[in-house]
């Protein structure tokens, strides 16, 4: 995996998932596949293989663009803009 820097890296703050699943699916009852943290304000959204892809949507409507994986031995970045690892 090839990890670049990327400008968008400067809206990554300390952050703590604010559920313990994706926000949006635990409220409407649907399921998910994997779960991703935004890095900027801590919101947990599902996966682009999820049906609902509520990470990505969130990365758009809020202008936050770089996930972490929350899943259990992963330990990765991603930017929604820029499409890559960060």
């Amino acid at each position: 995996m090839t990890v670049r820097t990327d400008p968008h890296l400067a809206l990554v703050r300390p952050v703590t998932p604010l559920t313990p699943g994706c926000e949006e699916c635990l409220a409407t009852h649907s399921p998910w596949v994997h779960l991703r943290l935004c890095l900027t304000c801590g919101h947990v959204g599902c996966c682009d293989s999820s049906p609902n892809r509520h990470a990505r949507r969130h990365a758009v409507a809020d202008g936050h663009p770089i996930v972490a994986s929350l899943e259990p031995g992963e330990d990765w970045r991603w930017c929604f803009v820029d499409e890559a690892f960060v």
